[in-house]
């Protein structure tokens, strides 16, 4: 019988665990052999790779344009029980003691969606223990393994609603729930189970692309009829609010629609998880940043990628923390915002609202040496 295809997670796994099984067949001079040619080549370019983080100063967008307040976030976590696996668990817990560590501290931290990979309660139960000891005000967002086990049942059981709005130091924050799907599973006798792995795959093309679905549209616009035009708007997703690349679902199917109402508000940024990359978008009045994942990098899709975007290099395999990280975001004056990419092991990346707001002409990230992913 057929097993379907794989998703690209399953092949990523598989892909890695025949590189290090090959690996063993290498001897120790072959090796050193290839380690020493890798730093030659590295050293003859003028290249470094970066461990250790260093803590930089963010500047505000502008001459005048000075930061307000910060908030920190963390997302994609995607916990496992910790007796199946105990990485994921260790890197959720490296990213709260970063944020504890920030002095100031942010006014509140951000949770991006998928704090568990299978929705199961023990992971659920497991990442609500971890972020608990986060000294800061925690707001929740809901990511697609946290919901399609039980249709989010028991999230909004330990956290609340899947969206709500909240209003802080002159700007009004939204957390929308972006990752509902249509229903591909009653037709086919889906267990719950069977519901949750096929939308954990990624690609697997048996589900629908994300959406934020018309309650949740209709729920978006009575929110934002009592906030004044002029008012900041900074928007909490899950899935990026456009379409990036349908086939990983790295996407919202009604990002158009999305964008229309938020549209007659001049200062809007969405702030996005799932893509676990370095992401910058602008849409018009919009200005979009990604978020990191604590567990894994994904690779950029092959098409799609928003032409602001400066990569990320690709992730050392040997280094579980490449690639991953947590971060913070600097609110101005403006409304607008400036984000930092704690990237772990490597140096921080700011992206400035100015780099957005000028398309790109000034205050540019730095571009990796590297090839990227």
């Amino acid at each position: 019988m057929s097993k379907g295809p794989k998703s690209i997670e399953t092949r990523h796994y598989e892909e890695r665990g025949a590189f290090f099984a090959g690996l063993r067949h290498v001897s120790r001079r072959s090796f050193v052999k290839l380690a020493g040619l890798s730093a030659g080549l590295a050293m003859a370019k003028g290249l470094v790779t970066p461990h250790g983080f260093q803590l930089v100063q963010v500047a505000s967008a502008a001459e005048g344009d000075r930061p307000s307040f910060t908030f920190a976030y963390v997302s994609d976590t995607h916990l496992y029980p910790a007796s199946l696996n105990d990485r994921f668990v260790r890197a959720a817990l490296k990213a709260v003691d970063d944020v504890n560590a920030l002095d100031p501290q942010p006014d509140f931290v951000l949770f991006g969606g998928d704090l568990a990979q299978l929705g199961r309660k023990e992971e659920l139960d497991l990442g609500r223990q971890i972020l608990k000891t986060i000294k800061a005000p925690v707001h929740m967002m809901v990511g697609e393994h946290d919901w399609f086990l039980d249709l989010g049942e028991y999230w909004r059981g330990l956290f609340g609603p899947a969206q709500h709005s909240f209003d802080h130091k002159g700007v009004h924050f939204v957390t929308l729930m972006s990752v509902q799907e249509k229903d591909f599973w009653t037709a086919r006798g889906m267990t719950p189970a069977e519901r949750m792995q096929t939308v954990a795959g990624l690609d697997n093309g048996v589900q629908s692309r994300f959406e934020v679905g018309e309650e949740g549209r209709a729920w978006l616009k009575r929110d934002l009829e009592k906030v004044d035009h002029q008012t900041p708007l900074v928007v909490f997703s899950h899935s990026p609010l456009y379409k990036y690349y349908r086939p990983w679902n790295f996407w919202t199917e009604d990002a158009e629609e999305v964008q229309a109402i938020l549209k007659p508000f001049p200062h809007v940024t969405v702030i996005h998880g799932h893509t676990h990359q370095l992401l910058t978008n602008r849409i018009d009045n919009i200005q979009f940043h990604g978020m990191l994942s604590t567990a894994w990098p994904w690779p950029y899709a092959p098409e799609g990628l928003p032409k602001l975007t400066i990569q990320m290099n690709r992730a050392d395999p040997f280094d579980q923390f490449d690639g991953c990280g947590d971060g913070a975001v600097e609110v101005l004056e403006s409304g607008l915002v400036n984000k930092l990419y704690n990237l772990w092991d490597r140096n921080p990346v700011a992206v400035r609202a100015s780099y957005l707001t000028s398309g790109g002409a000034k205050d540019a990230p730095p571009r990796t040496k590297l090839p990227s992913f």
